[in-house]
Order: C-alpha cells, then structure tokens, then sequence
C-alpha cells in the first residue's frame, strides 16, 4: 500500500524529532562537561584562597608571638612600665578580640586549647601565656582563680611560677603553683559555624573572667557565640538575685574554661 502524503510527512517529522533529541543530547553533554570542567576550576581556585588565607592567619600568629616574646625580654631587663588597670582591661578585651581562629579542614577535629578544648594532660604552658590559676587571698582566708601569666615551670617540682596580670596593684603579685592550680587558657578560637562541638553548649557550668575583672567565677552558658564574632551569654553565679544567677554578661572565648571544683585540689 503506498505512503499517503499525512504518512509521509510524519516519518519526517519524527525523523527529525529524533534527529532534535540527538543535538539536544549533544549540547547537554557538552554543557555538562564545561559544567564539570567549571566545577574543578572553581575547586582548585577556592583551595589556592583557602592556603593563602591559612598562610596569612599563620602570619598573623607569627607576629602576636614576636611581640609577646618582645613583652617578656623586656619584662626580664624590668623595663616593664606601670600599666594602669583601665589600660589592662583594654589590653586583655583586644587579645581576646585578636586571638587567632581555628579553621578546620573537611574531617579534622580541633586541637586542643581551641575554645572549649582542654590541655593534653602533660602540656606545659609556655612563658608568657595567660593562665587561671588559684591563689589565697591576701588576708589568707580563701582562694580565687584569677587571671595570671607563666614566668617558669620547675620539671622537679612540677611547679609553676605565675605572676598575677595585675600585679602592680596587688599586694602578692607572684606564686608558685602545682599543675593542679593552673589552667592554660585558650590559645585559639573556634568557629561556631564550622567546629560547634569546641564550645561549652547552653546549659554547662563553667569558669569565666567576670567583666572589668581579673577574677574566674563561677557561671552558667546561657548562649555560646553564634558567630566566630560573638561572645558568650553568660550567667554569673550569683545569691543576690533570687534565681541564684545574675543577668546576662558577655564574655570572650578566651576567658572561658571548664569548670573546676577547689576542694578537690590539693593544698600545695
């Protein structure tokens, strides 16, 4: 039976709809392979800008320790001239501020002394670093953590010598420590975005440089820092108020550890 003329014209018609179907199979897998060839370039661009921005931040951290080892030689030749306590709150709020983030790579964990992060069990906290410790009071009748700077370690005694960061205005300004009595603070901070597991979570007891102070008390998280930005929410420990707790206070990652019972420290 011959094609009527309709017949014919819709063998050509799907003729060509399959001859479509084949070019836009064609520009699809081209576009795919572009796409995929975009993909990497863009991969390997944001790897090259992650390296140089890690090498900056290692510059950085380079730098902050030159100038603290620079603070401590002339702490040695006492050339060191009277600060006054506004000007430490000052200094001690911009070393927090300026304390080098910790930015992980797919699967790693952060290291310790990286936010809420403690010390090895053998760590030995350099010279120069800000360190809690617990000390007696000047009239002898209790103990404060307080905020202090490592002048030596004694491997004999395992001891440590600090010296108390306002020791200009305090009567005893050095003591010497057991391990037990000193906490080394946060050496980075951690990106809440990246590394929440490396902060305290809302509800932990902790111990935090109360505001304008140079004293650790007693507190609970009421928010950790939502960016690598902010700061703790925190809730002093407090019988004043009839919660037990004062209002929110802000504080640094820097200047929030673990909490710390004293009785269960030794004496020495």
């Amino acid at each position: 039976m011959p094609f009527t003329a309709d017949a014919i014209a819709a063998q050509q018609v799907q003729e060509r709809l399959k001859s479509l179907q084949q070019i836009v199979h064609d520009i699809e897998k081209n576009a795919s392979r572009k796409l995929k060839s975009l993909y990497k370039t863009s991969i390997a661009q944001a790897e090259q800008e992650e390296e140089i921005i890690r090498k900056a931040l290692q510059k950085i951290t380079e730098i902050r320790n030159i100038k603290n080892e620079r603070r401590i030689q002339a702490q040695i030749a006492s050339n060191k001239e009277c600060i006054r306590r506004g000007t430490w709150m000052k200094m001690l709020s911009s070393s927090a501020q300026t304390l080098p983030m910790y930015v992980s790579k797919i699967g790693e964990e952060p290291p310790p002394l990286c936010g809420a992060i403690p010390s090895d069990q053998n760590y030995i906290a350099k010279v120069g670093d800000m360190v809690a410790s617990l000390v007696k009071d000047s009239d002898g009748d209790g103990e404060n953590w307080i905020l202090a700077e490592v002048v030596s370690y004694n491997h004999s005694t395992s001891k440590y010598e600090v010296d108390d960061i306002l020791k200009e205005q305090n009567q005893k300004g050095r003591h010497t420590l057991s391990k037990r009595r000193v906490i080394p603070l946060p050496l980075m901070r951690a990106n809440p975005e990246t590394d929440p597991q490396a902060l305290f979570p809302q509800g932990t007891l902790v111990m935090a440089l109360f505001p304008q102070t140079t004293c650790f008390y007693k507190a609970l998280v009421n928010k950790p820092p939502p960016t690598h930005m902010d700061e703790y929410e925190l809730l002093f420990e407090d019988p004043t108020y009839s919660e037990g707790y004062s209002p929110p206070h802000y504080v640094a990652q820097r200047y929030v550890i673990a909490f710390k019972q004293k009785n269960k420290l030794s004496t020495s």
